[in-house]
Parts: structure tokens; sequence; C-alpha cells
């Protein structure tokens, strides 16, 4: 399941959602994203605004949740992701992973946070006390995307 949105979550009825009903899950693994208060070069983070095209971005997300599924034996996957203006402590991503054992569930948990950082067309702007920036892409986030190689295995 793939929801881009501008409100909040909860991220325990999500993952209750997820699995409930299927009795073949074995475990769940997530991961929630939250705004910092600093940004690049320690500068305090007043409000970041992320903004999107939904129907690429949708596409761009449905690509890497099936890439997930053919990669690990799945029994559900969530990606939700918020866009507008957010503050710091807010959440910004969840996503999740589901299957009958752990070490699928984690594997793909962390490929899809890895992958949606690096593929995902989402572009951010911290407002800081000194005025406004957008944020650069990081070579850490194209290191960790770049170490699942067509092998399926992580860095």
């Amino acid at each position: 399941m793939i929801r881009v949105q501008r409100q909040d979550f909860d991220v325990g009825a999500e993952l209750a959602r997820l699995s409930q009903g299927n009795h073949a899950i074995g475990g769940v693994c997530s991961f929630v994203g939250l705004v910092r208060d600093f940004g690049g070069g320690d500068r305090p983070v007043v409000e970041m605004t992320l903004e999107h095209y939904p129907r690429l971005t949708e596409k761009a997300l449905a690509e890497i949740e099936a890439e997930a599924r053919s990669r690990w034996p799945l029994e559900e996957t969530l990606i939700i992701h918020r866009y507008g203006e957010l503050r710091p402590g807010e959440r910004i991503v969840l996503v999740a992973a589901a299957s009958a054992h752990r070490q699928a569930a984690f594997e793909a948990c962390r490929f899809l946070i890895d992958w949606l950082k690096v593929k995902a067309p989402f572009w951010k702007q911290e407002r800081t006390p000194e005025g406004s920036r957008w944020v650069e892409a990081r070579t850490t986030d194209d290191e960790s995307a770049a170490g699942w190689g067509k092998d399926g295995e992580g860095s």
C-alpha cells in the first residue's frame, strides 16, 4: 500500500492494519522518519517543506515497492510519505515490510527506505532563521542505495 498525503499518520494503527487478519505474517519491520531541528552545517531548522508531483511520485514509489516484492517473500508492504509544511519532530515517512520471517522483513524495510531516499521525487526546502534553502541530495544516501545491487544484497 502506498499513500502520499499531507496529514499525519498513527504509526500503531497503520502497523496494526498492515497485518490484520493475515496470520502468515511472522514479522513486521518498520522505519519512521522525523523532521530534525538542524540541517546541513548544523543550522537550526524551523520548518521543512516537501513538494512533489503526485503521479510521478506515486509511480516511483510503486516501482520501489514492486522491486522489494520481487526480491523478498513479502506478505504486505506500506509506504506513507507526507508532503507540505512540517516542523521539527513531526513524522515524514513510514515504511514497513511484513513477511513470514524476520530476515526478509528487515532487509526489505531497509531496502525500501534506502531506495525511497534516492529514487522518490520529493523536493525538500528547509527554513532556518537565516532564510530558506533547498536540500541537496546526500552522497551517503546514494551510497546506501547503491549497496542494493542486482543481486539483492545490502551494504
